[in-house]
């Protein structure tokens, strides 16, 4: 006798299943992700759904089942036209983090192409398309074959999300965004890694951030998700490398979308923070390494260093501007980046030591400065933002400047300076310099 088929659970039912802690087959994920992006699963029941799916859990094999049926929700990118193995970068947001703006053209200009899309920012996070928007003429928006063409011609091209590749993603986040379940790791995860999968990725090198400014507060969450990253990849047939990195205070001085470009300019130039340049280094090294072109890290290190050295990084980020549009004029002469008429210098009250930033708080500053987003309708202002001059461990004296406040709207000022203030610790005794590295490999 043949096998009776089992007929297809209703929304209702589907959800039924994780509210009553039972496991989710393939199939059935499958349909929630579909039915959601037809619109035949309402935003209330998926409201419902990922609330069960937060407090009573996925488990790894249905983390990997989401993620899959998430990534091919819509259209998926085929680079296997360009040659060679194509390795993204994804960090998990967090302050200052510009490290893209250096990467990208960095690891292209030693041979790796370099196929990245990127988001833009909200809350006290910054975004890699409001940063690169900020160089005069630069266009984030392509069509998948003239982004791959890029990608072929000179190596690099960083765009905007299209919403037809992973749109139960963007729709999905948007409802996790405004009931309270962003913080799930199941659901990081699956966002992350059906993003990295429909972009086409052969491998993929993440940066996990630890600290005030990340999603992860502390390391013990921090190796969870790690973890749970690497698994769900590799069981999609992706390598993937982990690094938890710090951001207990902002990477780099600058936050700020054109103050950042300006600070990834000066890092391409061999010119920027250490803790920049470093990090750059070490998720460029990675990069290198799973693309065949380095041997080890100690080789990638060096052809990094190298290439920054010889001019070539910023050549190819010259010609990466160019080929979207910007000015690359600006690698030379970054004063052609906006520059905001308004500025205040934050002081010391006290002799002592920079004991600690809240990374968060100091994005909430240059948020109220103009530098992001409240909404994702709200317009942010491309030239403010703030430049720390003492990063933790720092020894400073009574009225040292500790930050430069920027903006075009001299009222911003003020408050801005007050959330600074209330993200600054100065103790009077010394304090240790905070470690950039919390581990790598989950």
């Amino acid at each position: 006798m043949a096998e009776r088929e089992m007929p297809e659970l209703t929304v209702e039912e589907l959800i039924e299943v994780k509210r009553d802690w039972n496991k989710h087959s393939a199939a059935e994920l499958k349909r929630i992700v579909d039915l959601f992006v037809s619109g035949e699963m309402a935003d209330y029941q998926m409201a419902a759904w990922l609330m069960a799916a937060y407090i009573n859990g996925l488990d790894e094999r249905e983390t990997v089942y989401l993620t899959d049926a998430m990534a091919h929700s819509g259209l998926t990118i085929d680079l296997s036209s360009i040659p060679g193995v194509k390795v993204d970068k994804h960090s998990t947001g967090g302050v200052g983090d510009k490290t893209t703006l250096v990467l990208a053209p960095l690891v292209a200009s030693c041979g790796v192409p370099v196929a990245k899309m990127s988001g833009r920012g909200l809350g006290h996070t910054g975004g890699t398309l409001d940063k690169l928007e900020s160089i005069p003429g630069f266009r984030v928006e392509m069509e998948p074959a003239a982004f791959i063409a890029q990608v072929r011609e000179i190596g690099v091209a960083v765009i905007a999300q299209s919403p037809r590749i992973c749109p139960a993603d963007k729709k999905m986040y948007a409802l996790r965004d405004v009931t309270a379940t962003v913080p799930s790791i199941p659901l990081i995860v699956s966002s992350i890694i059906s993003k990295k999968v429909a972009g086409g990725a052969d491998a993929i090198v993440l940066d996990v951030k630890v600290g005030s400014g990340a999603f992860m507060k502390t390391e013990r969450d921090a190796i969870l998700l790690a973890r749970a990253l690497e698994d769900t990849g590799r069981a999609l047939g992706r390598e993937v490398v982990t690094v938890m990195t710090d951001m207990d205070q902002p990477l780099g001085c600058a936050v700020g979308n054109a103050l950042e470009v300006r600070e990834a300019i000066d890092t391409l130039r061999g010119e920027g923070p250490t803790d920049l340049y470093e990090e750059c280094l070490l998720l460029g090294s990675k990069m290198l390494v799973l693309a065949q072109v380095a041997d080890d890290e100690a080789d990638g290190r060096a052809r990094l260093a190298e290439a920054i050295s010889s001019g070539r990084a910023l050549e190819c980020f010259r010609r990466w501007v160019a080929a979207q549009g910007g000015d690359p004029r600006v690698a030379d002469d970054p004063s052609l980046l906006p520059s905001a008429p308004f500025t205040r210098e934050v002081t010391a009250g006290s002799d002592g030591w920079v004991a600690q930033y809240d990374a968060e708080g100091v994005g909430r500053a240059a948020m109220l400065l103009g530098a992001g987003r409240a909404t994702l309708t709200d317009v942010i202002d491309p030239a403010a933002g703030l430049v720390l001059h003492a990063k933790v461990g720092d020894k400073v004296s009574a009225g040292d400047v500790l930050a430069t406040l920027y903006s075009s709207d001299e009222g911003k000022l003020l408050a801005g300076q007050v959330r600074f203030l209330g993200a600054v610790g100065i103790a009077p005794m010394e304090v240790a310099k905070r470690r950039l590295v919390h581990g790598e490999g989950a």
